[in-house]
This record gives structure tokens, C-alpha cells and sequence, in this order.
């Protein structure tokens, strides 16, 4: 999933102060008062399915009497757009935000307090999700989606190598691995060395903190010896693999790459089956999916919840219809249909069962609840992954021989700059 960031300093620029010009509708006459009105909400490319979009549009102009503008917009350069968009008089009245950008719009003031609208909708939602929605102890937005990696493998391959059950621990995945690469011609495992998310969940795993405080200010904390046993299972991943060291997993596309039919298996977001099955419809059926093994049976590997959330704008002059539009979009039936046609984690218990008969959504399941995280919810951290990004070269530098020490201490001060910025 394509996550671009921004330094928090380019959003307050352009949106200081840009709360205090918004206004609520003011009619007073809640979902009755809306009749003709029109609400719009930007979404990204690829983020609002079908079904789930007609079904909240229709029960929407149905509660209100208003309808809902749905505008796509791309990823390449949204950044600077919405940052643009959401300092003018008429900003759009609801965004899509990446779960790790709310921060720093949020300290930039450009987006409405939503934590009475959470308190009403989203008392059971769990907190791995919900956290990501909030900056200094305020609401300031609300968990639309979020996914995390599965492993995505081919049958056929496993049977070859006469494999049986599937692996409970990462010790068995990892002597998988080991058979497949000494009983079949496929190579076991395709994960290029720049896999940053995958690397942000081991790091979540071992309970290590990217970032610390240091004389009152975020520093990196990547040479915390934490951070180097992630880096450590990392690079024994990594080395039943020939995939490039310096790409990512979109350099090229994995599920491409594991579309040819000879891998075993890749680290996945479940919707990466369908990107696979389009360039090769032969290799359907011999997908399947399960939850990343951890260190235990009883505890998957750590995850990066990846995803995005709802907000409403500052500026909008339509907030109370926005609060409608979100009480609708957000609904335990609305969730669940997320769930069911994307195949996203469920982000409340009473969600799971929407996952049954989505295979990729059942194996994402166990690990969103027990071992999901993201990356610092701080708004500083929004320029430290801009590229070229630090960490995917320490990644890199660790796999090519640098101790995890060294490969540290080289990237460091460069992260130090970018979470100095103002």
C-alpha cells in the first residue's frame, strides 16, 4: 500500500489556524435539516469499494435527504494537494487520511475534534487501530480500514515439498522454507531487502521503539539492541530469498513476481492475490494464506496496521453533515462489508465473523488483534519516512554486512534531521 508522507512543518505552513475558520452546518435539525445539500468526501485510488460505496451512499441520502460527492484522488502528489486543499475556504467537508499522517495534520489544526462522534460509534474498536486516529490524547479522526501482512504462499509448491501443516511458529516456517529450497526448484520465499513495513512489524514484535526523547526532543532510537534482533529475524527471512537487497516489494511488484508460479511464498497484504491471479488466472487456485508465524504458537508475528482513517476538515462549513456521513460510513454493517469485500482486519471483535469465507481476511485476523501496531504517532515522524527513506537503507546495510550497530549509526543523523524539523 502506497504510504507517502509529509513533514508536519509543510502542513502548518499553509494550515495555521485554519480550524478556527470552520463552522458547523448550524441548522440544529440533525439528519432532517440536510435536504439537497451535498457532502464531499475525497477517497484515494483504490480505497472505496464498490458494494460498500453504494450501499453508504444510498443509506446516507436516505437518513439525510443530501447526497455524497465521492472524488477520487491519486497518490502520486497528494500530499502537497491535500495539504493545498485543506487551507482554502472551501475544503473538501471529509478526507481520507494514511493512519500515519493524522498526526501532523492534526497539530497543524486543520482538522475537526471527533471524540464525541467516537465515543458514540467506536467505544468497542480496538485500540491498535484506533490510536493511530488520535494525537495528544484528542479524537481527530476515525479508523476507516487497516490491513497487515500475511504469508501468501503457493499450494502446489508446499506439496511438492511435502508439506502437511501449516507452520505454527517461525522456527517452522523458517524449516518450510528450508525444505522447499532443498526439495523443489522454486525459490521459497521472494522478499526483497527494502520490505520497510514487514520490517516495522518485527520491530513491533520485539518491542522495540524507533524513536526515544532525548533533552526534550525525538531522536532516533535505532541502535536500541531491540531493534537489531528485529533486523536479525529480518535478515534470516531475507536470506531464503534472492530477491534484491536494495528494492522494495513494489520494485518490482511481488505478487507479479509470485505470479510466474516459482516462489513459495511472499509476505503479503491479502489484496496482493488479486494482483497475481491478473497476471496469471492459471495460478488462482493454488494461492492460499495463513498468519505470519511469531516466536510462539500463541503469539503471531508483530505487524504494521496499515491503513487510513476519516476526517473532517476544519474548514468545512457542512461538519455536522460530515458527522452523519461518518456515523453511516463507519457503522458495524458498513465495517463489516469492508472486511468482507476487501478482506481488511476487523477493528472491533464483533467483526470477525465478516472475515469467514475471505481467507486472506481470516489469516490477517489473529495478528491484527494480538501483535498490531504502527509506526510512531508522532507528527515529527511524517518526514522520517519520506524518500529516500533512512531506515530501508540501514535494511539494506545490515543485509549487505554492516553490523546492525554501524548500519545504525551511519542513517542516524540523518533521521535526527528530519524529526528536528519545525
Amino acid at each position: 500500500m502506497k504510504r507517502g508522507l509529509i513533514a508536519a512543518t509543510a502542513v502548518a505552513g499553509m494550515l495555521m489556524s485554519v480550524a478556527a475558520c470552520g463552522s458547523s452546518d448550524g441548522s440544529g435539525n440533525g439528519a432532517d435539516g440536510f435536504k439537497g445539500q451535498k457532502l464531499t468526501v475525497w477517497v484515494m485510488s483504490g480505497s472505496n469499494p464498490s458494494q460498500w460505496t453504494a450501499q453508504v451512499s444510498k443509506e446516507f441520502e436516505k437518513k439525510t435527504g443530501a447526497t455524497v460527492d465521492f472524488k477520487v484522488q491519486q497518490w502520486d502528489g497528494i500530499q502537497q494537494k491535500l495539504t493545498t486543499a485543506l487551507s482554502e475556504d472551501s475544503p473538501p467537508d471529509v478526507v481520507e487520511i494514511g493512519n500515519t499522517q493524522t498526526a501532523a495534520y492534526a497539530k497543524a489544526g486543520a482538522l475537526l475534534d471527533l471524540g464525541d462522534l467516537k465515543k458514540e460509534i467506536g467505544a468497542d474498536w480496538s485500540d491498535s487501530f484506533n490510536k493511530a486516529a488520535m494525537a495528544d490524547g484528542k479524537q481527530y479522526a476515525l479508523p476507516w480500514y487497516a490491513g497487515n501482512r500475511v504469508v501468501m504462499y503457493n499450494k502446489k509448491i508446499w506439496a511438492q515439498a511435502g508439506i502437511k501443516d501449516l507452520p505454527k511458529t517461525r522456527t517452522e516456517l523458517f524449516k518450510a522454507f528450508d525444505t522447499i529450497k532443498k526439495k523443489t526448484d522454486a525459490e521459497p520465499l521472494y522478499l526483497p531487502g527494502q520490505n520497510w513495513y514487514f520490517f516495522d512489524g518485527l520491530t513491533i514484535g520485539t518491542g522495540a521503539d524507533l524513536v526515544k526523547k532525548s533533552g526534550g526532543k525525538w531522536v532516533s532510537n535505532l541502535a536500541d539492541p531491540k531493534v537489531a534482533k528485529a533486523m536479525d529475524i529480518y535478515k534470516t527471512y531475507q536470506s531464503f530469498s534472492d530477491a534484491p537487497k536494495n528494492k522494495d516489494e513494489a520494485t518490482p511488484q511481488q505478487a507479479e513476481v509470485f505470479a510466474k508460479g516459482k516462489t513459495g511464498a511472499i509476505i503479503a497484504m491479502g489484496y496482493e492475490a488479486a494482483t497475481a491471479v491478473k497476471a496469471n488466472p492459471d495460478i488462482k487456485n493454488d494461492i492460499g494464506f495463513f498468519t505470519i508465524p511469531g516466536e510462539t504458537a500463541d503469539k503471531p508475528e508483530g505487524v504494521f496496521l496499515g491503513g487510513s482513517n476519516f476526517a473532517v476538515a476544519g474548514g468545512s462549513t457542512k461538519q455536522e453533515l460530515a458527522k452523519e456521513f461518518l456515523k453511516i460510513a463507519l457503522s458495524k454493517k458498513n465495517d463489516a462489508q469492508m472486511v468482507k469485500e476487501v478482506g481488511w482486519s476487523p477493528k472491533s471483535p464483533d467483526l470477525a465473523s465478516a472475515t469467514k469465507g475471505n481467507p486472506a481476511a481470516e489469516a490477517a485476523a489473529p495478528a491484527a488483534a494480538k501483535s498490531g501496531g504502527t509506526t510512531p504517532l508522532i507528527p515529527e515522524w511524517a518526514a522520517v519516512e519520506n524518500v529516500p527513506n533512512p531506515i530501508k537503507n540501514y535494511m539494506t546495510a545490515v543485509l549487505s554486512g554492516k553490523t546492525a550497530d554501524d548500519a545504525a549509526k551511519a542513517v542516524e543523523p540523518e533521521i535526527n534531521k528530519r524529526l528536528a524539523q519545525q
